[in-house]
């Protein structure tokens, strides 16, 4: 029977295949080809030997971390790594002094690693300036938010950018390759992975090393010994689905990949294009996000896109919505992209949005003018003492149920035309309709004068 002390000895042993894979020298580095090929940014940067301090920004296992530890190792500096998720600014303090004691005792500089940095508030953030500006260490945040909004302008002025991309399937693949030969090292056997398992693993990867590696992991647990063979491993592509079983694409519920995908899904549907469209909002729900809000954005679409163009839109993605509550996932799915083809296929204005702001405009810069007397309401004595009410026309009794030359702005104001409806769709009659309303006002002697105070 293994004690308790040995068996927490033995979990305290193990290290992820991603940790043991990490590479050693620039050299081994898989990807960001853009930053350190020939002639590039960091390229250039290590050719000098000027060092600054910088703040890497990408997806999850794209290399942040590797990266910064490899330009440590490069530039001889003592490396020490912080985390925004579990140190504060007390560890800020802690990584000063070590830094500045190193530097005493060995004249040897420092580069100080804080991983999801956009998690350190702004006194934390604040915390590492004097030390970036005097030299005690060079800094580099990694974060996977957008670092104008989740960085200080201080900090980010000290710092240079770079943004990290996702790993293609070239450099997967290479990446899966090298864990493939070391966990046939570690279990002494001859380890077959077929190559439409090979797809599979990098296709739920979805562009991050790590994932790809613990999922090969969990893919040995799964494989196949040959009887016929001994020493010999197979990992097929089923052993690779039963891992993956449930695994949605990488997608950030709530931070950069979120609004970039959302846009994308708007823009696609403003532009026309059912085809994108449908891909941007298929790839959401595939990533988990919530349905209901999608639901509520392509409502918002309907009016602020298509509006009076075409007003069945707003119903129809106001049924998908209802459709998609009565039925949840994955059957209330389709019914949004029913609506998302249909609202991309229709006839566009923003007529309405348009009209919406001006008219916003107007009353945040005039305030609280008083409803004009004719058109209050007097449902007691008093307010028609007072004259509320007086001279209004009820338009049903008028010519075509319409008081030519009535005004219904206030006093203080001239009539705006906020809502100018465009030349497509429903709004081509909609058009033709306020140009002979238009006329019946010019010509009414019943028309009210009014002028701007």
């Amino acid at each position: 029977m293994v004690s308790h002390n040995n068996f927490m000895s033995e979990v305290h042993l193990y290290q992820p295949l991603s940790d043991r894979l990490r590479p050693q020298t620039l050299a081994d580095f898989v990807g960001q080809t853009h930053l350190l090929g020939a002639n590039r940014a960091l390229s250039k940067m290590f050719a000098s030997g000027r060092l600054h301090s910088m703040v890497f920004w990408g997806p999850p296992g794209t290399g942040k971390t590797t990266l910064a530890r490899l330009i440590a190792k490069q530039s001889q500096l003592q490396f020490i790594s912080l985390s925004a998720v579990l140190d504060g600014v007390k560890e800020v303090r802690k990584a000063v002094e070590q830094a500045q004691l190193h530097r005493a005792q060995f004249q040897q500089g420092t580069l100080l690693f804080v991983d999801e940095v956009h998690r350190f508030n702004k006194s934390q953030q604040d915390a590492f300036l004097p030390y970036v500006e005097d030299g005690t260490f060079v800094f580099i945040g990694a974060t996977t938010e957008n670092p104008s909004f989740e960085l200080n302008n201080a900090l980010l002025s000290r710092a240079r950018v770079y943004v990290l991309r996702s790993l293609d399937e070239e450099d997967l693949l290479q990446v899966l390759n090298r864990g493939i030969a070391l966990l046939a090292q570690d279990i002494e056997a001859d380890l077959q992975i077929a190559e439409d398992a090979k797809q599979k693993l990098v296709q739920f990867s979805d562009g991050d090393a790590r994932r790809l590696l613990n999922l090969l992991e969990q893919a040995v647990d799964f494989a196949e010994s040959d009887q016929n063979q001994p020493g010999l491993v197979k990992i097929t592509a089923q052993n690779c689905s039963e891992v993956v079983q449930g695994g949605q694409r990488r997608f950030d519920k709530g931070g950069e990949a979120f609004y970039d995908q959302i846009s994308a899904l708007h823009k696609s549907v403003r532009g026309s294009n059912p085809d994108a469209a449908l891909y941007w909002l298929v790839r959401m729900l595939d990533g988990g996000v919530d349905a209901r809000y999608l639901a509520r954005r392509l409502i918002r679409m309907a009016s602020e896109e298509i509006g009076n163009a075409d007003p069945k839109a707003l119903q129809l993605a106001v049924n998908a919505a209802e459709a998609y509550e009565r039925l949840g996932s994955p059957e209330g799915d389709l019914a949004l992209a029913h609506a998302a083809t249909y609202l991309a296929v229709a006839p566009k204005s923003n007529a309405v949005y348009m009209g919406y702001k001006a008219a916003l405009k107007d009353i945040q810069e005039h305030g609280s003018y008083e409803v004009p007397l004719h058109l209050r309401n007097a449902p007691t004595k008093l307010m028609q003492q007072l004259d509320y009410g007086e001279g209004y026309r009820y338009a049903h009794d008028e010519p075509d149920a319409y008081a030519a030359g009535e005004n219904y702005f206030p006093e203080e104001m001239l009539p705006r035309d906020y809502y100018q409806p465009v030349l497509r769709g429903l709004e081509i009659k909609i058009v033709e309709k306020l140009r002979h309303l238009k006329q019946l006002d010019a010509s009414s002697p019943n028309k009210r004068q009014r002028t701007e105070r």
